[in-house]
C-alpha cells in the first residue's frame, strides 16, 4: 500500500510550466497584494534567523538575552516565530511542495551535469545554499527580499544588492561552468 501511494505521488504526468510572462504578472500582483495587505513585502531568510533563534533560546537562553542580535527576536519572553516573515516562509515550503505535485515535479531526481557526480553537486549546493544564505543576511534580505519587495519600492540599496547577486553569479559561472558540460 505504501508503495503504491510513493509511486502515486512520485510518478505523475508533468504538466507545463507557465508561461513565463503570466508568471511574472501573478509573482507582481502577489507582491502587490502582500504590500497592501500586509504592509511587507515577499521574503523568506529573516525566518531562518528566527527559527535559529529559537533553537539557540531553547538551548541557551542566557546566550540570547546576552546578544544583542538575538536578543531583537527572542530575548526575554519573546516568541522568536511571532513574526510574519515565518508564516511567509513555510507558506513558500508549502506552495512548492503543493506546485511540484499538482504539476507532477514532485521527485527525486538530482539535476546535474554530465561531469560531477551526484555526490558533488549535493556538496556544491549545500555550500552554495550556505554562502547564499550568509550573504542574504548580511544583505538584510535574500533575493525575494531585497530584488522583488525592496525593487519594487525602488531602494537604492535593493538594487545594488540584485546587481551584485546576479554580476557574481555570472562572474562564478567561468569557474563551475564546467560541472555542468
Amino acid at each position: 500500500m505504501a508503495t503504491q501511494t510513493r509511486k502515486t505521488i512520485f510518478n505523475r504526468p508533468e504538466k507545463p510550466y507557465v508561461h513565463p510572462y503570466i508568471g511574472g504578472i501573478v509573482l507582481g500582483v502577489v507582491l502587490f497584494l502582500a504590500f497592501f495587505l500586509t504592509g511587507n513585502g515577499l521574503g523568506s531568510s529573516g525566518a531562518t534567523s528566527r527559527i535559529d533563534a529559537l533553537i539557540v533560546d531553547s538551548i541557551s537562553p542566557s546566550h540570547v538575552d546576552n546578544n544583542p542580535y538575538l536578543l531583537k527576536m527572542a530575548g526575554g519572553d519573546k516568541n522568536p516565530l511571532d513574526d510574519w516573515i515565518v508564516p511567509v516562509f513555510f507558506g513558500a515550503l508549502f506552495g512548492g511542495f503543493s506546485s511540484g505535485f499538482f504539476n507532477g515535479r514532485l521527485k527525486f531526481m538530482t539535476t546535474k551535469g554530465p561531469n560531477i557526480s551526484n555526490r558533488t553537486r549535493w556538496l556544491m549546493s549545500f555550500l552554495g545554499g550556505v554562502i547564499f544564505l550568509y550573504g542574504a543576511r548580511m544583505a538584510r534580505g535574500c533575493t525575494s527580499g531585497q530584488a522583488l519587495s525592496g525593487g519594487a519600492t525602488l531602494s537604492a540599496g535593493s538594487w545594488v544588492v540584485m546587481f551584485a547577486i546576479f554580476g557574481g553569479a555570472y562572474g562564478l559561472a567561468y569557474f563551475v561552468r564546467k560541472l555542468w558540460n
